[in-house]
């Protein structure tokens, strides 16, 4: 029976740590595809304007609900000559896809 629960957590957190993998790989793709062309590669923005991710008080200080928010409906920073489009411009993605590319930015410039 040990054995048995031992076998049976550990293919739980194979499959829990294969489903964050997908989040990551998800993230990072839309951010590839629908931020990078503004925020840049390295998210320090490219375009003048464009709020630079990687500041500690930027916008990745926010809660994630916010992020979301701003990201789903669109958003233009106080000061900056464009709006960001909703959803990036991409209005095939979904809220979910939103949250990844969230938890992909947090990661990847080190703003928590």
């Amino acid at each position: 029976m040990r054995r048995v629960t031992i076998s049976l957590l550990t293919t739980l957190g194979a499959i829990v740590a294969g489903d964050a993998g997908a989040a990551d790989a998800t993230g990072e793709s839309t951010y590839q595809s629908s931020c990078v062309a503004c925020h840049g590669a390295d998210g320090v923005g490219v375009l003048p304007g464009v709020p630079d991710l990687t500041a500690t008080d930027g916008p990745l200080a926010l809660a994630d609900e916010v992020l979301v928010k701003r990201i789903g409906d669109g958003f233009q920073s106080p000061g900056s000559p464009m709006a960001m489009p909703a959803r990036g411009g991409n209005p095939s993605l979904s809220d979910e896809d939103l949250k990844a590319e969230v938890d992909y930015m947090r990661k990847e410039f080190g703003v928590r």
